[in-house]
Formats: structure tokens, sequence, C-alpha cells
């Protein structure tokens, strides 16, 4: 089917990732020439960065800049009291987006505690076998953006306090005054105490990655990633493909096992074996310490020990509940905020990304996030909107060996139907009070990753 060539160029969302496909410049490393309208598009074609099919990506509509009379002219943000946001990373960068599409004179700060560098994250665990390195994956240095936004960008600084009664934010380079503040910290991987951050790579954003990657790069090491979530089995497999020899540790006896039954996580677990990982399965560490040649001495409960030359901790992440606490906002496993207008439980102070949490559950999406963006500076700039209405996004594996795509949240108390399994590929549902609340579909070929 084509589409008339006088409509304007249209974008649109990976539902599982958040990249954003625009028809203005196509995706020529997959064969569709700059100017492939969306229904021209065979629909086999995959997301290049995680995978899944045509039929996964909505309709995107993005901000629009405010004009003004002299749309060449650059606005020089003053000193004034603004907008400060807290955070480098995608959803801080989205929100400086979302506030300058709709105004392009209000001050904004954007304060990080590392460079700032915009990458899409959800790259990090399919990197490795890439062979790509950490230049390769910054998309807009943080100087450019900052530059393109007019925003005033305060990188490698620390939040050492916030004063909501006064509306001061305390930082390692001095205070700074606001009228509205957004915070968007980010979480943080979740270690245990038995593993020591200083023998334990942590990949939760491109400065842990750059810093496997380089003690990596070169040379074949073994490698142990504690757990066997979706960063862990990612990680696992990409890190095999590029040539290390894995082991991935968890405490279940199958990967995935805790959200997924169990023919989907056999399936996996015999995918990465073929991919090369070693996977061990119910053991618990006691403690991982620093052996004389440098390596890993990681010592199981039971006895049971090995050596690696480095650990590489996916064990979970959860929002640091520092910045919350000192300025007495509500807190439940993330910062509360109000699902609609992304404000927290103080006026003016705003939450978004990775950092929040919707009715007790934390949102740590990527897709989201433009959209929380987009409410949060509507309020901000008192402009009307209809809101932010939170959905719990696909779920996508990005594992080359079994892929698999989760639709809904399945629960410890559902129950899993009989699995449709014709030639390695997995459809299953579970259901809880008599409704379908989950969907599996898992191993099917067609939702490949780009090599």
């Amino acid at each position: 089917m084509s589409t008339p060539t006088n409509l304007p160029w249209r974008q649109f969302l990976c539902r599982a990732c958040g990249l954003i496909y625009d028809e203005a410049l196509g995706d020529p490393d997959s064969g569709l020439e700059p100017g492939t309208r969306f229904e021209d598009i065979p629909e086999d074609w995959a997301c290049p960065l995680c995978g899944v099919v045509k039929a996964d990506f909505e309709p995107y509509e993005p901000l629009e800049r405010t004009a003004r009379s002299d749309d060449a002219a650059v606005v020089t943000p003053t000193r004034e009291l603004g907008v400060v946001i807290v955070g480098g990373g995608i959803a801080g960068w989205s929100a400086a987006e979302a506030l300058r599409a709709l105004d392009p004179a209000v001050p904004i700060t954007l304060v990080t505690a590392c460079n700032g560098d915009r990458y899409l994250k959800p790259e990090l665990s399919v990197a490795l076998g890439r062979s790509l390195k950490p230049a390769d994956l910054v998309r807009e240095s943080a100087v450019n953006a900052a530059r393109r936004l007019n925003v005033r960008l305060m990188t490698e600084t620390f939040v050492v306090g916030i004063s909501p009664s006064i509306k001061q934010v305390r930082t390692t380079r001095g205070a700074l005054r606001y009228t509205k503040l957004a915070i968007a910290q980010g979480a943080r991987p979740a270690l245990p105490e038995q593993m020591p951050a200083s023998l334990c790579w942590r990949v939760n954003d491109l400065a842990g990655w750059s810093g496997i990657q380089a003690r990596l790069d070169g040379a074949k090491k073994t490698v142990a990633i504690v757990g066997a979530g979706m960063i862990g089995c990612e990680l696992a497999e990409d890190f095999a493909r590029a040539g290390h020899a894995v082991s991935l540790i968890d405490i279940n006896l199958g990967p995935l096992a805790s959200l997924v039954p169990a023919v989907v996580s056999d399936r996996l677990l015999t995918g990465l074996q073929d991919a090369g990982v070693r996977f061990l399965g119910g053991r618990r560490i006691e403690r991982i310490e620093k052996a004389d040649n440098g390596q890993r001495i990681i010592q199981m409960q039971g006895g049971e020990q090995i050596r690696v030359d480095e650990v590489v901790a996916a064990t979970g992440l959860v929002t640091e509940t520092r910045l919350a606490k000192m300025a007495g906002l509500a807190f439940d496993r993330g910062i509360v905020i109000d699902p609609h207008t992304m404000q927290t439980s103080i006026e003016d102070i705003y939450a978004i990304g990775d950092c929040i949490s919707v009715a007790g559950v934390p949102c740590r999406f990527i897709e989201p996030i433009v959209r929380q963006a987009g409410a949060l500076s509507h309020h901000v700039l008192n402009r009307e909107h209809a809101g932010y209405v939170h959905s719990t996004p696909l779920i996508r594996l990005k594992t080359k060996a079994f892929p698999i795509v989760i639709h809904g949240v399945p629960s410890a108390k559902g129950t899993w139907g009989a699995p449709d399994d014709r030639e390695g590929q997995i459809r299953i549902e579970q259901r809880l009070d008599g409704r379908v609340i989950a969907r599996i579909e898992a191993g099917f070929a067609q939702q490949r990753l780009v090599a």
C-alpha cells in the first residue's frame, strides 16, 4: 500500500524500546531508503535496535517548537529562575527537549553527575558483540545538545541537597534556585552485600559499559554475570558472541524463571548454551574476593567456587532514596508522582523516568519517557494537555538465540495455559481470575536483531 506523496513526513515509535522511525530519514542500514513511508515497509522488517516487527510501532507526534517572529534568532537563556533538571540520561534530556519545544526562552539548567552525552541505553546490552566502542554509541554530545536546546549544562556535578521551602537545589558547584524542578535521577543497580562494588561491574549506563568494554577489549576473558533476568541474559549472550567465556549465575533453576513459564525458560536456556553461555542455576553467592593474580573468586553457598577475570552484576535496579528524603517527597519503591501530570507530592517538583513509581510499581521502561516528558512540560508551563496515561509497554528480550516478547505483566498468582509450540516458536497466555493478563511470543525468527 502506497501513501499519498503530499503528506508530511511522519514518525513512528517502537513500543518495545522507544526508537523512533522517521520516514524522512528511513533506515538505510536495513535497506529502507530516506523517504520510505511506513506503509511501504515490508511486514518482516525489524526494529534496528531491539528487533520487534513493524506491527509493534505506533504513530508518534513530536512536539512542535513554538513559532516566533525571528526563527533564525538564537535565544539565550537568562540566569533568571527557571526549570532545573536533575539527571542527564534519556529522561532528563527528553524533559529538556519537550520544554524547549513549547517555550524557546524559558531558562533551563540541566545538572548531571556524568558527562551527559546522549545515547540509546538499550544498545548497551548488544554492543559488545557488534565490536562497538563507547564513541560509537554516543548519538549527540552533551555540549552539542545543550547548545542546540539553549540549556545551561552542569556536568560532573552532584546534587547534595534540595530545599523545597526556598526552591533551592544545592550542588557540588554551588546552589541553584528554581521555579520548577524535574528529577530524572534514574535508578541504580542493586548490589547485594556479598558483591562488593569494587569487584563488580554494573552495566546500567554508558560509563559502566565503557569500563567493562575497556577491560575486555582485545583479549578473551572469563566473565561471570550474576543475575539471569532480562539484562543478565542479554549481556551473557552478547559477551559470549564477542568471544568471552561466560558463566551466568542465578538463584533460580532457569533463566528468566521468575517472569516466564518453565517451557519458555528451558528453551531460552538451550539457546544461551548454544551461544556458548554456561548457566549455573540454583546458586547463591556467599562472597566475592580478589585473588592475588587479580582474578575474582566467587564462593557459592555449599562450597562451590569459580574464578573469573571479571564479574558483572545484573541483580536488578533500585531508586536511590536520598534526594526524595531530603526534599520530603512521597516515596514508594520510587518517587511517587501524579501519573497524569508527573508532579510529585510537593508542588513545583516533578519526576520522570526510571526513578518514579506508579501505584507502587517502578516504571523502568524507555518507551513511555517521551510521553511523560510531554505531560511534564505542559504542566510545568501551564499549557493545556491531555496528560500522561500510564500503560505497560512491550517487554522485549533481545537475545538472538531465543527472542522473547512479553505483552502485559505476568503475575506470580496467575496460571499459564498450555503452550502453542510449533517449529520452535512458542505462544502462551497467562490468566488470572478468568482473564488474560499476559501473553508471550518466543522464538519467532522474524523478530530478529540486526547484526
